[in-house]
């Protein structure tokens, strides 16, 4: 299959699950013929930058944090919740660091996580039934806006490039400056212990600054400069990506385009690949899902004609070699930094399936990063109804995935978690999943469930998953033979976080 042909419509050949079906198609070309006019949402440049950043990952060099909403809304493209989540990823980076003293990758579920995939094309609306809800850029969350309307998918272009134009305002301009780590909304965490872990390590990092301009490699001129609107330093840029689900693939192809790959930053990124190839210009980093992973699918078939990295969710329906064939059309020339297997198995199986995926992976000698999301595996109904994940269990998937790693002689490069820093107006986090340092019980769910897709960490709890990570690095660097569990466990207070 690797060997045949590939253009990006050649997609349309193949059988494409989630496909979404216009009653006017002639309105659906011209909003697509639209979009292919116009401008690129990212360069080449920075996907090869961050294919690059992944090759680290891949060699145990640094971390991959993968974060953000289950799928973004655009009443949500706020100057308010952008920065929220920004400064909820970039927290979370920092703890990161700080414990495991390796750099952190941050592609965030940001700019075009507009779609979501659905196990059925109806639902059941009270008495009626109507289309089912595939996200913003298809259709309306109001059982009476179900049609699925093309001028939506040029909504979602220009939402993303206004949520893409601000978190590069704010990571030129100072927000995320090391010099002022307390900015990141940290005044609305409630936790006592949470707030301490915290403000221990701002103190060590401000120490540790302090340090460097005594010495004379920071004459403190950054700080300054932030402060009056100016340059940018090492201190206060990072690199940031932007994801979402590959799912729209008509949209994708739109955004497709060809140009010669650029070398600069990139050591021998020219040489290695010559000629011009094809970049999917809407996001960084794509994924394909579950749902649309099929060997002969279309969606498979455009993803492996991409220069972008990408990611593939890997959850307990996968057979081991079905994985391993997947791999061979996606890289079939087993580039370093292009696959990422993000598994989602849910805390009672991934014990049954983990350790198979990762030997028949090892054995096939593909180039991998493995990711663990322990979100979407963990699911479930309260009693009251709302869709909801337990802290408790989502922290034992993530347990079991470091503890068979390393029983299976690999390692875990990286998580993928849904959370938000969203605020309400009074200043307080939503309250969505169970648990966590600030116990949130089922009933509280209601008091502000905000999401309309999965439920997702709110900005304590999510802080709570960076320390148990953390010190989970910490200790191994410090050579502390503690298991996966009590490394996890026993942060915090000593409780145990159900």
């Amino acid at each position: 299959m690797s060997s045949e042909t590939w253009t990006p419509s050649s997609w349309r050949s193949k059988p494409a699950a989630q496909n979404v079906q216009y009653p006017d198609a002639e309105h659906h070309a011209k909003v697509l013929a639209k979009i292919q006019t116009l401008p690129p949402l990212v360069t080449p440049s920075e996907i090869e930058r961050l294919r690059h950043q992944l090759s680290s990952v891949q060699k145990n060099e640094a971390f991959l944090l993968h974060a953000g909403d289950c799928a973004e809304s655009f009443d949500a493209c706020t100057h308010e919740n952008i920065s929220a989540k920004i400064g909820l990823i970039l927290s979370f980076s920092l703890i990161l660091i700080w414990g495991a003293r390796l750099p952190v990758v941050r592609i965030g579920r940001i700019a075009g996580q507009y779609a979501k995939p659905r196990s059925s094309a109806y639902e059941k609306i009270g008495d009626r039934e109507v289309m089912s809800f595939r996200g913003d850029n298809v259709n309306g969350l109001s059982p009476d806006d179900r049609t699925p309307n093309p001028e939506r998918l040029l909504s979602a272009y220009f939402h993303s490039t206004a949520t893409l134009n601000h978190i590069r305002g704010l990571l030129t301009s100072g927000f995320a400056s090391l010099h002022h780590p307390r900015d990141w909304s940290l005044s609305h965490v409630r936790s006592p212990s949470l707030r301490k872990e915290f403000e221990a390590i701002s103190e060590g990092l401000a120490d540790a600054l302090e340090f460097t301009r005594t010495i004379g490699l920071d004459s403190g001129q950054e700080a300054q400069s932030y402060e009056h609107g100016g340059g940018r330093g090492v201190l206060g840029e990072v690199d940031f990506y932007t994801s979402h689900e590959g799912l729209m693939l008509d949209y994708e192809e739109a955004l497709t385009r060809k140009f010669p790959i650029p070398g600069n930053g990139v050591p021998n990124a020219a040489k290695k690949t010559p000629g011009p190839a094809f970049y999917n210009t809407s996001a960084h980093f794509l994924w394909v899902g579950d749902r649309t992973r099929q060997l002969d699918g279309a969606h498979v078939e455009y993803f492996r004609g991409i220069r972008n990295p990408i990611g593939i969710k890997v959850g307990p329906s996968m057979a081991a070699e079905e994985l391993v064939r997947l791999l061979d059309i996606v890289n079939p020339d087993r580039e370093s930094g292009r696959v990422t297997l993000i598994t989602r198995y849910g805390a009672g199986k991934i014990d049954n399936h983990l350790a198979g995926h990762i030997r028949a992976v090892q054995k096939s000698e593909h180039p991998v990063i493995w990711v663990c999301d322990p979100m979407h595996g963990n699911t479930l109904t309260s009693s009251t109804g709302l869709k909801t994940r337990n802290f408790g269990t989502i922290i034992s998937e993530l347990t079991s995935c470091i503890r068979i790693h390393t029983e299976c002689d690999s390692r875990l490069g990286g998580v993928s978690l849904e959370f938000t820093g969203e605020l309400n107006e009074e200043g307080f986090s939503v309250t969505e999943c169970l648990g966590g340092s600030m116990e949130l019980s089922e009933e509280q769910l209601g008091l502000r469930y905000q999401s309309f897709c999965d439920p997702r960490l709110n900005f304590e709890q999510s802080l709570d998953v960076a320390f148990l990570i953390s010190n989970r690095f910490k200790n191994q660097r410090r050579g502390l033979k503690q298991s996966g569990s009590d490394v996890l466990y026993s942060e915090l207070g000593g409780k145990v976080l159900a």
